[in-house]
């Protein structure tokens, strides 16, 4: 069983294996393939038409198959690899171990944004951004520049409190767990934590940075607390729904899974610790 543990507490070695395996991803063009998906999908998803990833109640199920699809084919290069999460309530400044030279390299360039140290810096050769949104082939980062501030614990607990999954317009209006937790209303969740990244990750193109699969590991993580928390509580809606997916509607663009299929993340993977 596939384990994702916090990445403040991988081993060198597992950082390593991480990173090698992401890279490889990029070098067979497999890697581009999953920006590709999500930029197409944010720039579809709208708040008065269609609606599968984003701004919608499928986000959470879509980025939990999204992450499992991403993380199996790492898998193929490395079984023992897993996606890190990483918990920015805890690790929550440019000086964090996930920005380190070793992993993730830190913030960008003031000129451009260009991210210049780690294995994921343009001077290696190894990760040429192809999937643009500006025509710029390099990863960009601004840590804390677009807000000051990652959202805390006591913002995150005030959206686990609450007890109804969606409501009605199913959208960015929505009030709810799961628009509070994306982030459209409220303390402001996943959202914001891409715009305090910065570069690519506050474009649809975000998986470019490869903090965006540690980022999308906590919020599922986060959905696994919540669902926890509120047993009786379910995916909403349950019925068929213009514009949005229902419970047991499948999912693009895949077309073999719903959310029903991703409500227990234990049939695929567990967390280190759900505390």
């Amino acid at each position: 069983m596939t384990v994702r543990k916090n990445q403040a507490s991988l081993t060198a070695a597992e950082k390593r294996a991480f990173v090698d395996a992401v890279l490889e991803l990029k070098r067979t063009g497999r890697y581009d393939a999953f920006v590709t998906t999500h930029n197409a999908f944010i720039m579809s998803d709208t708040d008065n038409g269609d609606r599968v990833g984003h701004r919608s109640p499928s986000f959470l199920p879509w980025h939990r198959r999204f992450l499992i699809q991403f993380e199996q084919a790492l898998q193929e290069i490395a079984p023992a690899v897993a996606l890190p999460y990483w918990d920015w309530t805890v690790d929550r400044t440019v000086a964090s171990s996930l920005w380190a030279p070793d992993f993730l390299g830190g913030t960008g360039r003031a000129r451009d944004g260009q991210v210049a140290e780690g294995p994921f810096a343009v001077s290696g050769g190894r990760w040429p951004v192809t999937v643009t949104v500006d025509g710029r082939g390099f990863l960009r980062r601004a840590l804390g520049s677009g807000v000051p501030q990652l959202p805390t614990r006591s913002e995150v607990d005030s959206v686990l409190a609450m007890p109804t999954y969606d409501t009605a317009p199913w959208n960015s209006a929505s009030d709810g767990f799961r628009n509070h937790l994306e982030g459209w209303r409220g303390v402001n969740l996943h959202n914001r934590v891409h715009v305090w990244v910065g570069g690519q990750m506050a474009t649809g193109a975000s998986p470019n940075d490869p903090v965006f699969w540690m980022h999308h590991a906590f919020i599922d993580r986060l959905w696994a607390q919540w669902q926890a928390r509120h047993p009786r509580s379910t995916y909403l809606p349950t019925a068929r729904t213009r514009n949005v997916v229902g419970l047991d509607d499948v999912m693009r663009p895949w077309n073999d899974v719903t959310p029903a299929d991703m409500l227990d993340h234990t049939r695929y993977y567990t967390y280190d610790t759900m505390a």
